[in-house]
Protein backbone atom coordinates (compact mmCIF):
# COMPACT_ATOMS: atom_id res chain seq x y z
CA UNK A 1 0.00 0.00 0.00
CA UNK A 2 1.28 3.35 -0.58
CA UNK A 3 3.02 4.98 2.26
CA UNK A 4 3.76 8.44 3.21
CA UNK A 5 7.44 8.95 5.54
CA UNK A 6 8.14 11.60 8.10
CA UNK A 7 10.56 13.06 5.75
CA UNK A 8 7.99 14.03 3.44
CA UNK A 9 6.12 16.27 6.59
CA UNK A 10 5.56 19.41 4.77
CA UNK A 11 7.63 22.21 7.57
CA UNK A 12 5.28 24.24 9.35
CA UNK A 13 2.84 21.93 10.07
CA UNK A 14 0.34 22.19 12.93
CA UNK A 15 -1.31 20.01 14.94
CA UNK A 16 -4.84 18.79 13.87
CA UNK A 17 -7.09 20.42 17.12
CA UNK A 18 -5.51 23.64 16.82
CA UNK A 19 -6.28 23.94 13.27
CA UNK A 20 -9.68 22.83 14.12
CA UNK A 21 -9.61 24.97 17.10
CA UNK A 22 -8.61 27.94 14.99
CA UNK A 23 -11.64 27.56 12.33
CA UNK A 24 -14.13 27.45 14.91
CA UNK A 25 -13.33 30.37 16.38
CA UNK A 26 -13.34 32.35 13.83
CA UNK A 27 -16.54 31.10 12.44
CA UNK A 28 -18.22 32.15 15.99
CA UNK A 29 -16.22 35.60 15.66
CA UNK A 30 -18.65 36.37 12.88
CA UNK A 31 -22.13 35.36 14.64
CA UNK A 32 -22.13 31.58 13.74
CA UNK A 33 -23.28 29.39 16.15
CA UNK A 34 -20.72 27.03 18.26
CA UNK A 35 -22.09 23.71 17.46
CA UNK A 36 -22.11 24.97 14.10
CA UNK A 37 -18.69 26.37 13.42
CA UNK A 38 -17.07 23.01 15.06
CA UNK A 39 -19.21 20.90 12.56
CA UNK A 40 -17.82 22.97 10.29
CA UNK A 41 -14.22 22.87 11.35
CA UNK A 42 -14.08 19.96 11.82
CA UNK A 43 -15.21 18.85 8.25
CA UNK A 44 -12.84 21.16 6.98
CA UNK A 45 -9.74 19.45 8.63
CA UNK A 46 -10.67 16.80 7.35
CA UNK A 47 -9.97 17.98 3.52
CA UNK A 48 -6.54 19.11 4.86
CA UNK A 49 -5.89 15.64 7.28
CA UNK A 50 -6.67 13.69 3.40
CA UNK A 51 -4.29 15.79 1.39
CA UNK A 52 -7.34 17.89 -0.33
CA UNK A 53 -4.97 21.02 1.05
CA UNK A 54 -6.86 23.52 -1.18
CA UNK A 55 -10.41 22.68 0.22
CA UNK A 56 -9.82 23.06 4.05
CA UNK A 57 -7.97 25.54 6.09
CA UNK A 58 -7.11 27.12 2.97
CA UNK A 59 -10.43 28.00 2.10
CA UNK A 60 -11.18 29.93 5.49
CA UNK A 61 -10.18 33.56 4.57
CA UNK A 62 -12.93 33.07 1.36
CA UNK A 63 -15.18 31.70 3.57
CA UNK A 64 -15.33 34.30 6.97
CA UNK A 65 -15.40 37.34 3.83
CA UNK A 66 -18.43 35.73 2.30
CA UNK A 67 -20.17 35.45 5.59
CA UNK A 68 -19.08 38.87 6.74
CA UNK A 69 -20.57 40.62 3.48
CA UNK A 70 -23.82 38.96 3.38
CA UNK A 71 -23.23 36.12 1.03
CA UNK A 72 -23.45 33.67 3.37
CA UNK A 73 -26.05 33.10 6.28
CA UNK A 74 -24.41 32.25 9.25
CA UNK A 75 -27.38 31.48 11.22
CA UNK A 76 -29.15 28.99 8.55
CA UNK A 77 -31.97 27.06 9.41
CA UNK A 78 -31.47 24.47 7.69
CA UNK A 79 -34.34 21.50 6.73
CA UNK A 80 -35.50 18.48 5.39
CA UNK A 81 -38.68 17.98 3.31
CA UNK A 82 -38.86 13.64 2.48
CA UNK A 83 -40.25 13.32 -1.05
CA UNK A 84 -40.77 9.78 -1.28
CA UNK A 85 -39.56 6.57 0.69
CA UNK A 86 -35.98 6.84 -0.80
CA UNK A 87 -35.70 10.87 -1.51
CA UNK A 88 -35.75 13.53 0.35
CA UNK A 89 -34.81 17.47 -0.77
CA UNK A 90 -32.32 19.70 1.93
CA UNK A 91 -33.35 23.77 2.02
CA UNK A 92 -30.01 25.23 2.60
CA UNK A 93 -31.49 28.46 3.53
CA UNK A 94 -28.06 30.15 2.24
CA UNK A 95 -26.07 28.52 4.95
CA UNK A 96 -22.47 27.22 4.83
CA UNK A 97 -22.00 24.59 2.31
CA UNK A 98 -20.31 22.02 4.67
CA UNK A 99 -23.69 22.07 7.12
CA UNK A 100 -25.96 21.50 4.21
CA UNK A 101 -24.08 18.85 2.51
CA UNK A 102 -23.78 16.86 6.01
CA UNK A 103 -27.17 17.22 6.68
CA UNK A 104 -28.25 15.98 3.07
CA UNK A 105 -25.41 12.93 3.51
CA UNK A 106 -26.96 12.10 7.15
CA UNK A 107 -30.38 11.94 5.78
CA UNK A 108 -29.45 10.01 2.47
CA UNK A 109 -27.75 7.53 5.08
CA UNK A 110 -31.03 7.24 7.26
CA UNK A 111 -32.84 6.47 3.96
CA UNK A 112 -30.74 4.10 2.82
CA UNK A 113 -31.00 2.13 6.02
CA UNK A 114 -34.84 2.11 5.93
CA UNK A 115 -34.90 1.16 1.77
CA UNK A 116 -31.69 0.27 0.63
CA UNK A 117 -30.98 3.39 -1.13
CA UNK A 118 -31.19 7.44 -0.40
CA UNK A 119 -30.97 9.85 -2.86
CA UNK A 120 -30.89 13.55 -1.57
CA UNK A 121 -30.68 16.97 -3.26
CA UNK A 122 -29.93 20.41 -2.01
CA UNK A 123 -30.83 23.92 -3.03
CA UNK A 124 -28.93 27.11 -1.44
CA UNK A 125 -26.11 25.76 -0.52
CA UNK A 126 -22.37 27.28 -0.60
CA UNK A 127 -19.18 25.84 -1.24
CA UNK A 128 -18.81 22.68 0.88
CA UNK A 129 -15.34 21.70 0.49
CA UNK A 130 -13.91 18.32 -1.17
CA UNK A 131 -16.15 15.66 -2.62
CA UNK A 132 -14.36 13.09 -0.87
CA UNK A 133 -15.26 13.98 2.36
CA UNK A 134 -19.43 13.42 1.87
CA UNK A 135 -18.34 10.17 -0.80
CA UNK A 136 -16.56 8.66 2.79
CA UNK A 137 -19.48 9.23 5.50
CA UNK A 138 -21.52 6.77 4.29
CA UNK A 139 -18.96 4.03 4.08
CA UNK A 140 -18.53 4.21 8.01
CA UNK A 141 -22.36 2.70 7.79
CA UNK A 142 -21.20 0.24 5.42
CA UNK A 143 -22.77 2.05 2.89
CA UNK A 144 -21.31 3.19 -0.44
CA UNK A 145 -21.40 7.52 -1.20
CA UNK A 146 -21.85 9.02 -4.61
CA UNK A 147 -21.99 12.78 -4.50
CA UNK A 148 -21.40 15.71 -6.60
CA UNK A 149 -22.10 19.19 -6.93
CA UNK A 150 -22.58 22.56 -8.98
CA UNK A 151 -19.11 23.92 -8.79
CA UNK A 152 -19.23 27.45 -7.32
CA UNK A 153 -17.80 29.12 -10.16
CA UNK A 154 -17.55 28.54 -13.79
CA UNK A 155 -13.98 27.85 -15.02
CA UNK A 156 -14.46 25.48 -18.03
CA UNK A 157 -15.93 25.50 -21.54
CA UNK A 158 -18.59 23.39 -23.39
CA UNK A 159 -16.34 21.18 -25.78
CA UNK A 160 -15.17 23.33 -28.25
CA UNK A 161 -16.09 26.12 -27.30
CA UNK A 162 -14.75 29.98 -25.30
CA UNK A 163 -17.70 30.89 -22.84
CA UNK A 164 -17.23 29.30 -18.87
CA UNK A 165 -20.98 27.50 -18.63
CA UNK A 166 -19.50 24.64 -16.93
CA UNK A 167 -17.54 24.39 -13.48
CA UNK A 168 -15.18 21.93 -12.12
CA UNK A 169 -18.15 20.34 -10.74
CA UNK A 170 -16.62 17.00 -8.79
CA UNK A 171 -16.88 13.08 -8.68
CA UNK A 172 -17.06 11.74 -5.50
CA UNK A 173 -17.37 8.03 -4.75
CA UNK A 174 -16.77 5.73 -1.47
CA UNK A 175 -16.73 2.14 -1.37
CA UNK A 176 -16.13 -0.12 2.32
CA UNK A 177 -13.31 -2.38 1.99
CA UNK A 178 -12.21 -4.81 4.94
CA UNK A 179 -8.70 -4.55 6.05
CA UNK A 180 -7.65 -2.10 3.28
CA UNK A 181 -8.42 1.21 3.05
CA UNK A 182 -11.77 2.10 1.56
CA UNK A 183 -12.03 2.83 -1.70
CA UNK A 184 -12.44 6.75 -2.63
CA UNK A 185 -12.70 8.42 -5.52
CA UNK A 186 -12.56 12.05 -5.54
CA UNK A 187 -12.11 13.86 -8.85
CA UNK A 188 -12.76 17.48 -10.35
CA UNK A 189 -14.14 17.16 -13.89
CA UNK A 190 -11.06 19.67 -14.64
CA UNK A 191 -7.49 18.73 -15.05
CA UNK A 192 -7.03 20.32 -11.47
CA UNK A 193 -9.43 22.05 -9.19
CA UNK A 194 -9.41 25.74 -9.36
CA UNK A 195 -8.70 25.97 -5.39
CA UNK A 196 -5.02 24.58 -6.84
CA UNK A 197 -4.15 27.14 -9.11
CA UNK A 198 -5.38 29.79 -6.54
CA UNK A 199 -3.14 27.99 -4.08
CA UNK A 200 -0.41 28.24 -6.96
CA UNK A 201 -0.98 32.34 -6.78
CA UNK A 202 -0.76 31.64 -3.59
CA UNK A 203 2.75 30.11 -3.24
CA UNK A 204 4.10 32.06 -6.44
CA UNK A 205 4.14 28.90 -7.73
CA UNK A 206 3.86 28.27 -11.88
CA UNK A 207 1.99 26.14 -13.16
CA UNK A 208 2.19 23.38 -15.58
CA UNK A 209 0.93 23.30 -19.41
CA UNK A 210 -2.07 21.33 -19.95
CA UNK A 211 -4.08 22.75 -16.83
CA UNK A 212 -5.51 26.15 -18.30
CA UNK A 213 -5.75 27.90 -21.82
CA UNK A 214 -6.30 31.43 -23.51
CA UNK A 215 -10.17 32.35 -24.29
CA UNK A 216 -8.55 34.25 -26.77
CA UNK A 217 -6.73 31.93 -28.44
CA UNK A 218 -6.00 28.22 -26.47
CA UNK A 219 -2.60 29.04 -25.93
CA UNK A 220 -1.42 27.40 -22.70
CA UNK A 221 -1.53 29.18 -19.58
CA UNK A 222 1.12 28.83 -17.33
CA UNK A 223 0.97 32.28 -14.34
CA UNK A 224 -2.16 31.61 -12.19
CA UNK A 225 -2.17 35.16 -11.54
CA UNK A 226 -3.54 35.02 -14.95
CA UNK A 227 -6.33 32.66 -14.20
CA UNK A 228 -9.23 35.11 -15.26
CA UNK A 229 -7.88 35.34 -18.72
CA UNK A 230 -7.83 31.31 -19.09
CA UNK A 231 -10.00 28.86 -18.68
CA UNK A 232 -9.42 25.16 -17.13
CA UNK A 233 -9.36 22.16 -19.31
CA UNK A 234 -11.39 19.03 -19.02
CA UNK A 235 -10.17 15.88 -17.72
CA UNK A 236 -10.25 12.93 -21.66
CA UNK A 237 -10.94 15.83 -23.60
CA UNK A 238 -14.71 15.31 -24.62
CA UNK A 239 -15.90 12.91 -22.26
CA UNK A 240 -14.51 15.27 -19.20
CA UNK A 241 -16.97 18.01 -20.30
CA UNK A 242 -19.76 16.28 -20.79
CA UNK A 243 -19.46 14.97 -17.73
CA UNK A 244 -19.02 17.63 -15.92
CA UNK A 245 -22.06 18.63 -17.58
CA UNK A 246 -24.08 15.28 -16.34
CA UNK A 247 -23.40 15.81 -12.99
CA UNK A 248 -24.24 19.68 -12.87
CA UNK A 249 -27.44 18.86 -14.38
CA UNK A 250 -28.79 16.60 -11.69
CA UNK A 251 -26.98 18.51 -8.77
CA UNK A 252 -28.39 21.99 -10.27
CA UNK A 253 -31.68 21.90 -12.22
CA UNK A 254 -32.62 18.85 -10.54
CA UNK A 255 -32.76 20.40 -7.17
CA UNK A 256 -33.95 24.21 -8.69
CA UNK A 257 -30.19 25.11 -8.28
CA UNK A 258 -28.09 27.53 -10.32
CA UNK A 259 -26.66 26.03 -13.37
CA UNK A 260 -24.80 27.21 -16.82
CA UNK A 261 -25.42 31.08 -16.67
CA UNK A 262 -27.25 30.90 -13.35
CA UNK A 263 -24.30 30.27 -11.25
CA UNK A 264 -22.57 32.93 -9.04
CA UNK A 265 -18.68 33.16 -9.31
CA UNK A 266 -18.19 33.07 -5.51
CA UNK A 267 -14.67 34.43 -6.15
CA UNK A 268 -15.18 37.47 -7.57
CA UNK A 269 -18.62 38.31 -5.80
CA UNK A 270 -19.00 38.06 -2.05
CA UNK A 271 -22.63 39.60 -1.63
CA UNK A 272 -24.77 37.22 -3.97
CA UNK A 273 -26.56 34.01 -2.76
CA UNK A 274 -24.73 31.66 -5.02
CA UNK A 275 -27.57 28.82 -4.72
CA UNK A 276 -25.33 25.95 -4.91
CA UNK A 277 -26.86 22.30 -5.86
CA UNK A 278 -25.83 19.11 -4.82
CA UNK A 279 -26.95 15.64 -4.85
CA UNK A 280 -25.70 12.48 -2.90
CA UNK A 281 -26.50 9.01 -3.66
CA UNK A 282 -26.10 6.21 -0.84
CA UNK A 283 -26.53 2.75 -1.19
CA UNK A 284 -26.52 0.15 1.57
CA UNK A 285 -24.25 -2.85 0.36
CA UNK A 286 -26.01 -5.32 2.66
CA UNK A 287 -29.09 -5.04 0.20
CA UNK A 288 -27.14 -7.25 -1.78
CA UNK A 289 -25.20 -9.59 -0.40
CA UNK A 290 -23.51 -9.49 3.66
CA UNK A 291 -21.41 -6.34 4.27
CA UNK A 292 -18.56 -8.60 5.95
CA UNK A 293 -18.55 -10.89 2.44
CA UNK A 294 -18.65 -7.48 0.41
CA UNK A 295 -15.71 -6.08 2.54
CA UNK A 296 -13.93 -9.28 1.74
CA UNK A 297 -14.07 -9.23 -2.50
CA UNK A 298 -13.02 -5.81 -2.25
CA UNK A 299 -9.85 -6.40 -0.34
CA UNK A 300 -9.37 -9.42 -2.79
CA UNK A 301 -9.79 -7.32 -5.73
CA UNK A 302 -7.87 -4.30 -4.53
CA UNK A 303 -4.79 -6.67 -3.22
CA UNK A 304 -5.22 -8.08 -6.64
CA UNK A 305 -4.66 -4.93 -8.47
CA UNK A 306 -2.26 -3.54 -6.21
CA UNK A 307 0.35 -6.42 -6.87
CA UNK A 308 -0.27 -6.80 -10.51
CA UNK A 309 2.75 -6.65 -12.64
CA UNK A 310 3.49 -3.00 -13.19
CA UNK A 311 4.94 -1.09 -16.09
CA UNK A 312 9.22 0.19 -16.50
CA UNK A 313 9.44 2.82 -13.47
CA UNK A 314 6.29 2.54 -12.26
CA UNK A 315 7.27 1.86 -8.31
CA UNK A 316 3.85 1.39 -7.08
CA UNK A 317 -0.07 0.88 -8.69
CA UNK A 318 -2.20 3.23 -5.93
CA UNK A 319 -5.36 2.87 -5.63
CA UNK A 320 -8.31 5.56 -5.21
CA UNK A 321 -8.01 5.97 -1.70
CA UNK A 322 -4.61 4.67 -0.38
CA UNK A 323 -2.73 8.56 -0.68
CA UNK A 324 -5.41 9.66 1.08
CA UNK A 325 -5.94 7.23 3.93
CA UNK A 326 -1.27 7.25 4.04
CA UNK A 327 -1.89 11.20 4.59
CA UNK A 328 -4.73 10.92 7.03
CA UNK A 329 -2.32 8.52 9.42
CA UNK A 330 0.46 10.77 8.80
CA UNK A 331 -0.98 13.97 9.30
CA UNK A 332 -2.58 12.92 12.46
CA UNK A 333 0.77 11.82 13.70
CA UNK A 334 2.73 14.72 13.02
CA UNK A 335 0.20 17.79 12.00
CA UNK A 336 -1.22 19.55 8.86
CA UNK A 337 1.48 21.56 6.68
CA UNK A 338 0.75 25.39 6.88
CA UNK A 339 3.04 27.37 4.15
CA UNK A 340 4.42 30.50 5.56
CA UNK A 341 1.98 32.27 2.57
CA UNK A 342 -1.01 30.98 4.26
CA UNK A 343 -0.37 31.71 7.63
CA UNK A 344 0.58 35.08 6.90
CA UNK A 345 -2.84 35.52 5.58
CA UNK A 346 -4.23 33.70 8.48
CA UNK A 347 -2.55 35.79 10.81
CA UNK A 348 -4.10 38.87 9.10
CA UNK A 349 -7.28 37.01 9.39
CA UNK A 350 -7.00 36.48 13.34
CA UNK A 351 -5.98 40.07 13.72
CA UNK A 352 -8.89 41.06 11.78
CA UNK A 353 -11.53 39.14 13.84
CA UNK A 354 -9.76 39.89 17.16
CA UNK A 355 -9.08 36.23 17.79
CA UNK A 356 -5.83 34.34 18.82
CA UNK A 357 -3.60 33.43 16.33
CA UNK A 358 -2.92 29.63 15.11
CA UNK A 359 -1.34 28.31 17.47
Amino acid sequence: MNTITESQAAPGAVPVAAVSDFMARAFTAIGVPEADARKVAGLMVEADLTGADAHGLFRLPQYIRRTRAGGVNPKANVTVTRTAPSTALVEGDNGLGHLVMARATETAIELARETGIGWVGARRSNHAGTAGIYAAMPVEHGMVGIYSVVASANHMAPWGGIEMLLGTNPLGVGIPAGEEPPVVLDFATTVVSYGTVKSYALEGRTMPEGWMVSRTDGAPMTDPNRSNEGMLLPIGGHKGSGLALILGLLAGPLNRAAFGRDVVDFNADDESETNTGHFILVLDVARFLPLAEFKAEIDRHVRDLRASSRLPGVGEIRLPGDRRHALRQQRLRDGIPVSAALRARLDALAQELAIAPLA
